[in-house]
């Protein structure tokens, strides 16, 4: 099923929890809502449940307008981080109990009930109740009763906030691939993202209730089109140097005091002339080499796979990924090299990117 939201808005008073939100949701597709606590994630997919209704704007499913729909009739499966089990209920129950209120057929509950707790890997847990339950095995009842609807979306509430963090990393597999075998158009709101990263088809990105970007993963880490997701997306995080680009012979050169980088030319003439501009490149596209910008070690930080490295360079810090074995310390002199290619810059006013837009 298609989803499209146009002008979605959503207002409490003179307070905006949602504003003029637009994107579509393929059939199919699996898009995450990611962004800060309070910026509006949760509220959107609500007025998608219908459990809250817009403000303005419109709400369409395959074209058809839901803004008066009644929740019980979007045939929508919701997830939450809760779980919201039945605790008198058995497992069994909790899975059939969505499919009592459509007045399906004991037989066909009993056969969809037992094909979800299969496809789980919660059959044998059918007679339980919920307080007899783990976490992970009580997300995935929250899952089957979710999916015994045969929903045409689904929609996860942040499902896997509760878990720790190997328990996560497993949940994060099983409703990606349940998703795909399924077909099944989903919509996961998280905080979380390597969440979004690492499940999604497309990520909507959202900040203060605003729609900031709608596009892949891939797009979103390598072509951040705002100072904000810049920051937001990557760990460890993207560092950001305060610069000025100037032309010297020809060539462009990002520079404050104890900094001199040159850039490539298509990236330094979209900034020269502009004054002060915000210079940012993940710890991974510097490395320490032979030749480059000569910096300290101010700290070690180790990882196990990689140390990130903080090194000093005059007045401002630089984070790098670098191999434990060159065992770094502090006060170390290095030598840092900039990836070209992968150097974003952004104004400072605006906070839009200067190369994409």
């Amino acid at each position: 099923m298609k989803v499209r939201l146009e002008n979605l808005t959503k207002r409490w008073g003179s307070i905006y929890a949602v504003r003029d939100i637009n994107l579509t949701v393929d059939d199919g597709e699996f898009v995450a809502f990611l962004g800060p606590s309070g910026c509006g994630k949760t509220t959107t997919l609500l007025l998608i449940a219908g459990i809250y209704k817009p403000t303005t704007g419109r709400i369409l499913f395959d074209e058809r307008m839901m803004n008066q729909v009644p929740p019980k009739n979007r045939n929508v499966g919701m997830v939450f981080q809760s779980y919201a089990l039945y605790p008198h209920m058995t497992v069994y129950e909790n899975l059939v109990f969505p499919m009592k209120l459509k007045r399906v057929s004991t037989a066909e509950m009993k056969e969809r009930a037992q094909r979800v707790a299969d496809m789980l890997g919660i059959a044998h847990l059918l007679d339980r109740r919920p307080g007899q339950l783990s976490g992970g095995q009580q997300q995935r009842v929250a899952l089957g009763r979710a999916l015994t609807k045969q929903p045409d979306l689904l929609l996860f509430d942040e499902p896997l906030s509760n878990l720790d963090a190997r328990l996560r990393l497993s949940m994060r597999a099983e409703i990606k691939r349940l998703q795909i075998e399924m077909g099944i158009t989903a919509i996961y709101v998280t905080h979380d993202q390597v969440e979004a990263m690492t499940m999604a088809d497309r990520i909507a990105v959202m900040k203060d209730g605003m729609l900031q970007a709608f596009c892949s993963p891939d797009e979103l880490y390598e072509r951040p089109p705002t100072l904000f997701i810049a920051g937001f997306v990557g760990n460890p995080p993207m560092n950001f140097i305060e610069v000025e680009v100037v032309q010297r012979d020809g060539v462009y050169h990002a520079q404050r005091p104890g900094f001199d980088l040159p850039l490539l030319p298509e990236r330094g003439a979209q900034a020269a002339g502009r004054g002060r501009v915000i210079l940012g490149i993940r710890p991974e596209d510097v490395a320490i080499a032979d030749e480059g910008i000569a910096g300290e070690v101010y700290v070690v930080e180790p990882l196990g796979r990689d140390d990130l490295i903080d090194v000093r360079i005059g007045d401002t810090h630089v984070h790098v990924l670098a191999d434990p074995t060159l065992n770094l310390r502090l006060g170390d002199p290095v030598t840092l090299r900039f990836n070209p290619k992968k150097i974003q810059l952004f104004d400072p006013e605006t906070e839009r990117s200067l190369l994409w837009t």
